[in-house]
């Protein structure tokens, strides 16, 4: 990925109402994540969202980052707004900040890093842990569908096209067969890319469609055991729809397969298009200039190495015990690291109420 940054030239300085920040100075959002401070490491130019606190003489400047780290939920408390947050410099300047003698800064600025050094080193090992979750769970996706499969036996697959192997590839409806008059509150889920979350089906029922007119278009009704796709941006996102989901339609944004059921298990169908092969694939070979996008003649010729139906529930059931494992663990992960976050701010807490040191 290649690095950018901006610049603006003295004269643009002059010209503008841009304020410069020097180094040690503590640059502080103002709006969007009000509150959130970092050290200012070389000469910058910063617009009206960021305001400059500069440190005087009798004050370091990692201690007045500290302080302002404490306080950050305080600031979001006094920051109001509708579409973006943000605070005023009035009601920034009420929020006190205690300021013991610089001898005693520099104190507690550095036992606060000790702590905090230790407590970034254990979240950098759980950061590296999640990802290494990451890699030995596409691990697990393509050994599924290789000839050795998970089991370490030898599994005869024989070679299709997807389009060959279901009842019904459809794209979801064009934008003009919806209109503004048949979206209501509560009524039958319309499911686009945003609504497939970790191969999960989030309905937001405020996006939703009134039940004669879904009854008007039978061919985006979803039914239990199709696999729902995003069509556009992300590739590979998928949802596989249950009792829970069925009846519901699949939105513009979406594709959705209709394995058939003699030749093709639904589950096997959702992780298979989860795989990274395919969505490598599908990146390859999806079509748009701005953002990704398939269209049915990419779909219809996915290609796909099958074992028997016997065999293909088999995979599936020894996938998803080893895959169940990966999700105790990320979900151990996760809340070891909101536990970090939590202690982090005790440890401020603590440090600007005297009891660190």
């Amino acid at each position: 990925m290649t690095k950018t940054i901006d610049y603006i030239t003295e004269d643009g300085v002059e010209n503008s109402a841009t304020n410069i920040a020097n180094p040690n100075e503590i640059i502080l959002a103002t709006r969007i994540n009000p509150g959130k401070p970092i050290i200012c490491k070389l000469r910058s130019a910063i617009n009206q969202d960021l305001k400059i606190a500069k440190p005087k003489e009798t004050i370091n400047s990692l201690f007045l980052y500290y302080s302002f780290l404490n306080i950050e939920k305080e600031v979001l408390k006094k920051s109001n707004g509708t579409t973006v947050l943000g605070i005023n410099l009035n009601n920034l300047k009420e929020i006190p900040i205690p300021i013991p003698p610089l001898s005693e800064q520099l104190v507690l600025v550095s036992k606060i890093e000790e702590l905090l050094s230790d407590l970034e080193n254990g979240k950098q090992q759980l950061i590296t842990a999640q990802q290494q979750l990451k890699v030995y769970r596409q691990s697990l996706l393509k050994a599924a569908f290789t000839s050795t499969t998970l089991s370490d036996r030898d599994t005869i697959f024989n070679e299709y096209i997807l389009k060959d192997v279901t009842q019904k590839i459809q794209i979801g409806p064009f934008g003009t067969q919806l209109h503004k008059e048949d979206y209501i509150e509560n009524g039958i889920p319309l499911i686009n890319p945003m609504h497939i979350q970790d191969g999960k089906i989030e309905a937001n029922f405020s996006y939703s469609i009134k039940e004669e007119k879904r009854n008007s278009l039978p061919n985006y009704i979803l039914e239990e055991g199709d696999v729902i796709m995003g069509r556009r941006g992300e590739m590979g996102r998928c949802g596989l729809v249950t009792n829970k989901e069925r009846g519901w339609f699949c939105g513009t944004g979406s594709l959705y397969f209709r394995p058939l059921k003699e030749r093709l298990s639904s589950q096997f169908l959702f992780y298979y298009l989860t795989s990274q092969p395919i969505k490598k694939y599908l990146n390859d070979n999806a079509g748009g200039t701005t953002m990704a996008n398939l269209n049915l003649k990419i779909v219809n010729e996915i290609p796909i190495s099958l074992p028997s139906l016997k065999e293909q529930k088999q995979i599936v059931e020894i996938l998803e015990s080893k895959l169940t494992v990966c999700d105790k663990i990320a979900e151990t992960i996760s809340q070891s690291l909101q536990q970090a976050e939590t202690l982090q701010q005790s440890i401020l807490k603590k440090a600007f109420e005297g009891k660190l040191v």
